[in-house]
């Protein structure tokens, strides 16, 4: 069983770690001092009408480790028991907010509030208001319209501006530094397939991004070994806090290849090397270039693996041929296509949690 106690334990204190030694764990001195000046403020939030403060989820550590592990124990019931939920989003009503594309967020978001007796308002921020204004402004109004928000934008400043002003729940649908939603399907699929948390291994390798925030989040709290092997890191990603924690903890390693940290893991985890709104733009055509050079040796492919024969997962869009070897996609140990369903399992979950229901 997830050690419960000695979890709330690394949440709940203080680091005295020094900012160099947390860039050290990052492995980029420049970018990371960077980051850590430019770091924005937090937002003072406004209560609602009623005087209470809207619950958020903006990044996994917004939920207890406790209430972690029960929503997605709940989200395994609802899968297997959908008619025990479906009126019990009766009526409640669901903005999705897109300052990006999606295909799973949309559609599993969309299934998921309906499937429950809800509705959706699906709305274009680049065909709204929102960008010719302030986003408090444009928030206060359409908060109260709907009874949750989840708004998918490109800066997790911007989505904290967004709470901080909303009054109702907000979920953060994927932003720069973290997408918790995937990181619940990514959590709930390991509970399906090993049936529990404590003694799994999982491997991630790739880009550190928002992905990897939120694994090392989830690993955290639920007591899952992680293996890193993370040659570039997002700026934009770095949290310093969270890599203090992950220091701290016991439970994060890096590795240099993946061969070595295949071969200890029960599942492999990969992402695009570059993010979706840059990956057809012209003027981002050398960076990319100089990413997939940089990230080809560490594709996931038969010889990486080095005859390692563990899960794998990816949070897709897949770019087969890049970051995944397209003849591994759907084979036999591919968990790929659970894992986006079970976006919509635990996104019901969610939903419920956030409305009390």
């Amino acid at each position: 069983m997830v050690d419960e106690a000695a979890v709330g334990r690394i949440f709940r204190e203080e680091s005295g770690r020094s900012v160099a030694a947390l860039i050290g764990f990052c492995g980029d001195l420049d970018v990371a001092e960077d980051a850590v000046a430019e770091a924005p403020t937090e937002h003072t939030e406004i209560p609602t009408e009623a005087g209470t403060m809207p619950s958020h989820f903006l990044k996994l550590r917004d939920l207890s480790p406790e209430t972690l592990e029960d929503l997605l124990l709940r989200a395994v019931k609802i899968k297997a028991e959908p008619d025990s939920v479906r009126a019990a989003a009766d009526r409640k009503g669901l903005l999705l907010l897109f300052e990006k594309t999606s295909t799973r967020t949309s559609l599993s978001f969309q299934s998921a509030i309906a499937r429950m007796g809800g509705y959706s308002v699906v709305m274009d921020w680049r065909q709204s208001n929102f960008p010719i204004t302030a986003i408090e402004f444009e928030t206060q109004y359409v908060s109260r319209n709907c009874d949750v928000i989840m708004a998918r934008l490109r800066s997790h400043a911007s989505l904290r501006t967004l709470a901080a002003a909303s009054q109702v729940p907000v979920i953060n649908g994927c932003d720069d530094r973290y997408h918790p939603t995937q990181a619940l399907a990514d959590f709930l699929t390991i509970l399906e397939v090993s049936g529990r948390f404590d003694g799994t291994t999982l491997c991630y390798v790739g880009v550190h991004n928002n992905i990897a925030n939120c694994l090392i989040e989830g690993c955290l709290a639920l007591g899952v070994r992680l293996l890193l092997v993370t040659p570039l890191v997002n700026p934009d990603a770095l949290d310093p806090e969270l890599e203090s924690l992950a220091a701290a903890s016991g439970l994060v390693e890096r590795r240099p290849d993946l061969a070595s940290a295949a071969t200890e893991a029960d599942y492999v985890y990969t992402d695009t090397w570059v993010d979706m709104e840059h990956f057809d733009a012209p003027e981002y055509a050398d960076e990319q270039r100089q990413r997939i050079e940089r990230m080809l040796p560490f594709q996931v492919n038969r010889e990486n693996l080095g005859g390692a024969n563990p899960y794998l997962m990816h949070d897709m869009p897949i770019h087969a041929g890049y970051e995944i070897a397209a003849e591994l996609v759907e084979c036999e140990r591919s968990v790929i296509y659970r894992q986006a369903e079970n976006r919509m399992h635990a996104q019901q979950a969610l939903l419920l949690h956030l409305l009390d229901r």
